[in-house]
């Protein structure tokens, strides 16, 4: 069964992108969570131009990528999975629970360090968050990303197949976390206990720094818990929040061209980590 994942990786992701963009997008227009403040025909052909982009550059630069490190890794025995004697199942479990904490590491990396924010902030400077969303981030911050994925891959020597389902999962929980659709509170609150839920994550989303500077898991909401970057709640609500960053707020800036230079475009402002936290 491993060897068939491996073998239809790409369009095992494909397959399951298309199909999770389309329920996600049709639950939005069925129950939405907020009102839109900027049309879809804005944003949405910008949005899913950048993840073409991304998916021809991940493809001309590293065709492989994670997955065929990971191959490599088992048939040269690098990483420490690879030393180890961990029933299939646990080799599995272990490597996605490290691979979902590097990623929540990076993602706190990125809002640290003001280089690294000036390519994130592209995907915080959507004027409204939905599935498109969850896809929309600058080319060089995907190879970045891709850099880090890898290198953990490499020390890590996790199973083929459980690169492949995190790969799958990390693409599906990202569109569902930044999903426009409503949960019962209820419901919300037990999904929130094992899943980053669209509630959750919309806090991450607001122009206020402290708020954006919190809820950075992507599949599991444990790391935010354990480690104080936690935040229930947006301080207005999720009707009343402003989604984006204090910069790039004409409905102009939402275009692809203005998107890929917004890193060398406005000041850095008072978001990254390291500057002093501020009410913007």
């Amino acid at each position: 069964m491993g060897e068939i994942i491996t073998a239809n990786e790409s369009a095992i992701r494909l397959g399951c992108f298309a199909g999770i963009f389309a329920i996600m997008a049709l639950w939005e227009v069925a129950m939405p969570r907020r009102r839109r403040a900027v049309s879809r025909w804005v944003r949405w052909p910008s949005n899913l131009g950048v993840v073409a982009l991304n998916t021809v550059l991940v493809r001309i630069v590293l065709p492989t990528a994670a997955v065929g490190l990971a191959v490599m890794a088992r048939e040269q025995g690098w990483g420490l999975l690879n030393q180890l004697l961990l029933p299939g199942w646990l080799g599995v479990v272990v490597s996605m629970l490290v691979l979902d904490f590097a990623i929540y590491l990076q993602h706190v990396m990125f809002h640290a360090i003001p280089l690294l924010w000036r390519l994130h902030r592209m995907h915080h400077a959507d004027l409204d968050i939905d599935v498109t969303t969850g896809a929309r981030f600058h080319p060089l911050e995907i190879l970045l990303s891709l850099g880090v994925k890898l290198a953990v891959v490499a020390a890590l020597g996790p199973p083929t197949v459980a690169v492949v389902i995190f790969e799958v999962l990390l693409n599906a929980t990202s569109m569902f976390s930044h999903g426009n659709v409503r949960i019962a509170p209820g419901v919300d609150r037990m999904l929130r206990l094992i899943v980053v839920t669209p509630d959750m994550h919309r806090v991450h989303h607001s122009v206020i720094v402290r708020e954006t500077n919190s809820n950075f898991g992507f599949n599991l909401p444990w790391w935010d818990r354990l480690l104080g970057t936690y935040r229930a709640q947006p301080r207005d609500g999720h009707d009343g929040m402003t989604i984006g960053i204090e910069q790039f707020r004409a409905p102009r800036e939402l275009w692809l061209d203005r998107m890929l230079v917004q890193p060398l475009r406005a000041t850095i402002g008072s978001y990254p980590l390291s500057r002093p936290e501020g009410d913007a």
